[in-house]
């Protein structure tokens, strides 16, 4: 996957529904991302779990459908 920084609402649109694995994130606060690089889009976030057991640079938040917006 391309390494190119979006921001949370561009996350949201381009991967509704989903498990998001970021990296590199830029925090709003404790809470919220402003922005991120994606790492990887997926129905369960089982992989992206693994990854952040294992210490590599890796968050993984969940989308909402966009029927929700």
């Amino acid at each position: 996957m391309e390494e190119k920084r979006l921001t949370w609402d561009e996350i949201v649109k381009k991967y509704p529904d989903k498990w998001v694995g970021m990296s590199k994130i830029d925090w709003e606060d404790a809470a919220n991302v402003r922005s991120a690089v994606v790492i990887g889009a997926s129905d369960d976030n089982d992989d992206f779990l693994r990854r952040q057991f294992a210490r590599e640079d890796v968050v993984t938040l969940y989308t909402l459908p966009d029927n929700l917006y």
